[in-house]
């Protein structure tokens, strides 16, 4: 059924749709599929028929560093006055021209350093100290696999074999 709301085949525009097509290629890191598709595009070979896909998907959370209460007060007086400077410069800016320029920068990045202090402090307390480390998320996959529309999947495939035989068969 399609209506105003849906795509072709059912599907709301936008929202993710599992992959289609042959494989053609599986690769230990991302950076190998991304070169066998720069192959295939460097001998024009119709990419948009090409889909790169994450296997074995895996959440990575690499611990950064340790947090302490100096850590924690320092990056909240840090993003406090970026944001206290952003609104004093645009108070600066629309305050009357003899008021002065300097006068709402200074209120802007003292009051955005109180509340950038008090909300880090705030914060830091609730957690009791259950998350006392900074860290990054990272989506990393087992494998990626290269796909390709039934189309042009058998000549992806040559392409790629002249690929992993080395540069002395081009």
């Amino acid at each position: 059924m399609t209506g105003p709301f849906t795509g072709g085949q059912g599907q709301m525009p936008g929202l993710p749709t599992p992959p289609t097509g042959w494989p053609i290629g599986s690769y230990a890191t991302y950076a190998e599929a991304q070169r066998a598709v720069d192959h295939l595009a460097d001998n024009e070979f119709p990419v948009q028929d090409v889909t790169i896909v994450g296997v074995d998907l895996m959440l990575v959370e690499r611990v950064l560093r340790r947090l302490t209460w100096a850590r924690v007060l320092a990056g909240g007086a840090a993003s406090g006055a970026w944001f206290g400077l952003f609104v004093g410069v645009l108070l600066s800016l629309f305050s009357e021209p003899g008021a002065g320029f300097l006068g709402p920068i200074l209120v802007g990045l003292v009051t955005g350093v109180a509340f950038g202090l008090i909300f880090a402090a705030v914060g830091y307390a609730s957690s009791g100290g259950r998350r006392d480390f900074a860290s990054a998320n990272q989506l990393v996959a087992g494998r990626y696999d290269v796909l390709c529309q039934p189309r042009n999947a058998e000549k992806a495939r040559d392409l790629l074999a002249r690929l992993s035989l080395g540069p002395s068969s081009s």
